[in-house]
């Protein structure tokens, strides 16, 4: 049987959803981000104990199909960005459609309806933040990173930094405290779009949600 769990953004979620599913007895026979397959059929009843023990731990257990969708697309954005070794040469609309076996078209509309940005403005946000980690580690300068995160250009790259965090990669590099953000406030529907100083503001609706455990809500 397959589960589709909410905010699952990370290695480390893996291990915690792994963790509450021994606790219940359950077996996995796969475990991805997001995604999860156990060997038992639940029942409405333990479908509930599995909803509550993953909601404790700051996830949630979703059914709706629109809603798994959803969190497709997003889980095979962020593996793409921050799990894969690869250099990112492929558009992301070929990506996804193959990934997911959808036509774009239909994912980017579903996509824009109910998380009230578009899937561009969530890749965007994403690849930033993986920018931002590129220059913090410094093991690449500019140029390198912007061949390895499929930007055109060192201008395009340091255009799109500077409308998202609000200063250029250059000065971002100099700052004695360098911001991040946890990979699920990124892009989605609980929070604002910060540091945009030009160009579009995209809007965004506030989710309560249970706060993800630290040792989570990192990039690992």
């Amino acid at each position: 049987m397959k589960l589709y769990i909410k905010y699952m953004v990370s290695n480390r979620c893996k291990v915690a959803v792994k963790d509450e599913l021994k606790k219940l007895g359950l077996h996995y026979i796969m475990v991805d981000l997001g995604e999860v397959e156990i060997m038992e059929n639940l029942s409405d009843e333990e479908w509930e104990r599995v909803k509550t023990a993953l909601f404790s731990v700051g996830f949630e257990l979703i059914d709706d199909k629109r809603s798994v969708l959803i969190e497709r697309v997003k889980n095979t954005i962020i593996d793409m960005i921050y799990h894969s070794n690869e250099v990112i040469k492929t558009k992301f609309s070929h990506y996804l459609s193959r990934k997911l076996n959808y036509n774009y078209t239909y994912l980017a509309n579903l996509f824009s309806e109910v998380q009230g940005i578009t899937i561009e403005q969530f890749i965007i946000s994403h690849k930033i933040e993986k920018i931002k980690e590129l220059i913090i580690y410094g093991e690449l300068n500019i140029t390198e990173i912007a061949w390895k995160m499929n930007y055109s250009s060192v201008a395009h790259l340091s255009n799109q930094f500077k409308k998202i965090v609000g200063l250029p990669p250059s000065h971002f590099k100099q700052l004695k405290e360098k911001k991040r953000r946890p990979i699920d406030e990124i892009g989605g529907t609980n929070n604002g779009f910060m540091g945009l100083t030009e160009g579009i503001r995209w809007k965004a609706k506030k989710v309560e949600k249970t706060q993800l455990p630290l040792y989570c809500s990192t990039y690992s």
